[in-house]
């Protein structure tokens, strides 16, 4: 089938840079977003605005395009499973029931043979007293949360009193590993041991946001080959359609461990648009429209650092760049603390 129009659900940077990776193959672009303010209604074709449990005007979104992706994973699995009965949705909504909730996703790692940190499932504060070997550890709400939202790090029990939590959500105490650095791994996969896999992206978080993300990563020929196996092994056990990120942390024993899955393009991978010939975002237009996989090729080792609030002003302002800097502003409306407004990509 020939996908004529591409619908997205999320309008953030995300889908702003998968709308204009569209663009390359004259596919347009529907997004649908509960922000009517929403960025990425200023790179796309079309813009639907409603909350993601309005029946109305999803039929109103399913009906003007051919095939469905989503940018963030927090969309009612019931949602997704609605309208791929009508139009297909991939990655399939499976996918994201499953990765939506932190002890699932950890189970089903596990049970590839692929190693996690240690964790726990908590639904009171009773759950976590005979949990001290846990500590020092981080307390994480078992869905939703990102960029450090619904996380309370915990070094000893007692401040656990102090922390207002509300145990009607299911909560997952992970032990804390003696952290050396984090990286992650992107891969596209088009079907059956049929994917493109970018190299291990170095990333350094700040406040828990992600500040920058660098290739190569310092990282040893063990840990390279083995965080792209378990990514690999990851997308085809999902049976994934599309781009797809394994977060890792590696510690200072040079052990390697997958913190989570994305299920969809991530800031990471970013760099990707001026250090490969194909970005992560292009390659999961391919991948969710059917078109051509292309074999990848590095042009340059790159680094990416994310302008959070108003780190974005001066660039805003005619800042000049080098020849070998790329500057990407997500064009949102309102500066925030702690919101991530664009970034700059050099190339080394």
């Amino acid at each position: 089938m020939s996908i004529k129009n591409l619908g997205i659900i999320g309008g953030g940077q995300l889908g702003s840079l998968l709308a204009d990776a569209a663009k390359k193959f004259n596919i347009q672009t529907t997004i649908y977003c509960d922000d009517i303010d929403a960025p990425a209604q200023n790179f796309c074709d079309n813009f639907i605005f409603g909350k993601y449990d309005d029946k109305h005007k999803i039929q109103e979104f399913t009906k003007v395009v051919d095939i469905i992706t989503y940018e963030f994973e927090n969309i009612p699995y019931e949602t997704l499973n609605n309208i791929n009965l009508s139009k297909p949705v991939l990655p399939k909504p499976s996918v994201n029931k499953l990765i939506q909730h932190r002890i699932s996703e950890k189970d089903f790692i596990n049970k590839l043979n692929i190693r996690t940190t240690r964790y726990a499932a908590i639904e009171s504060k009773s759950d976590i007293e005979p949990l001290g070997d846990f500590l020092p550890g981080i307390l994480k709400t078992t869905t939703l949360g990102y960029d450090g939202k619904g996380q309370y790090p915990i070094k000893k029990i007692e401040e656990i009193g102090s922390l207002n939590l509300d145990f009607s959500k299911g909560y997952i105490l992970e032990k804390l590993v003696k952290l050396k650095k984090e990286i992650s791994v992107i891969i596209t996969r088009f079907g059956n041991n049929s994917y493109e896999i970018y190299e291990p992206i170095e990333n350094t978080h700040e406040n828990q946001i992600l500040k920058h993300s660098i290739i190569p990563a310092e990282i040893s020929k063990k840990i390279f080959d083995e965080s792209k196996e378990w990514a690999i092994r990851i997308a085809e056990e999902l049976k994934y359609i599309g781009t797809l990120c394994v977060e890792f942390f590696i510690d200072k024993n040079e052990n390697l461990y997958v913190n989570e899955i994305a299920p969809r393009v991530h800031n990471s991978g970013h760099l990707t648009i001026n250090a490969f010939n194909i970005s992560q975002f292009e390659n999961h237009v391919r991948a969710v429209c059917g078109l051509e996989k292309i074999a990848l090729k590095k042009i340059s080792n790159a680094k990416m650092v994310n302008l959070i609030g108003n780190q974005i002003k001066p660039y805003r302002e005619n800042f000049k760049l080098n020849e070998n800097e790329f500057f990407f502003d997500y064009q949102k409306k309102e500066i925030k603390d702690k919101r991530k407004m664009g970034h700059i990509t050099t190339l080394i």
